[in-house]
């Protein structure tokens, strides 16, 4: 049975593994600089920037959301999902589909108006993962950044 728990600061190495699953199915494992010890200052500091819950099964994490507050001039705070991850061999097992339920029950709880996240568009299974949700696809919108 899977269930869904608040994640603490002792699951941040089985964390860091999935991202790097992540990052490795997304073909951009060199890009991931983040270690356990600086998510612990920016999760479980005196000033947390991120949350996460974990999925897990037989005391075992299978998979991770993780997510953050921002601020939306035109809508106000929304909860963003920054990673949404279940080890490869477990996917379809549904420990996604309730890591993303959590993960919203968490938004309406702490009253956003809404959540957003990113997808690559040739994640086709993701894409339609969040299609049974009736999400809404952007295409207007050049995601930008600049690295320090």
């Amino acid at each position: 049975m899977i269930k869904v728990r608040k994640g603490r600061k002792e699951d941040l190495p089985k964390i860091l593994e999935l991202i790097k699953e992540l990052a490795l199915y997304e073909k951009a494992l060199e890009q991931v600089k983040n270690s356990v010890t600086q998510m612990e200052v920016d999760g479980f500091g005196d000033n947390p920037v991120f949350g996460f819950i974990v999925a897990e099964e037989s005391d075992t994490i299978i998979g991770t959301s993780i997510y953050y507050y921002r601020y939306s001039t035109w809508k106000g705070k929304r909860l963003y999902l920054e990673d949404l991850v279940v080890t490869e061999s477990r996917r379809g097992d549904g420990a996604g589909k309730l890591l993303f339920d959590a993960t919203l029950e968490i938004g309406r709880k702490t009253n956003c108006t809404g959540m957003m996240w990113q997808v690559l568009d040739w994640n086709e299974p993701a894409i339609n993962f969040y299609k049974k949700y009736n999400t809404q696809f952007e295409d207007n919108w050049v995601n930008c950044n600049i690295d320090f």
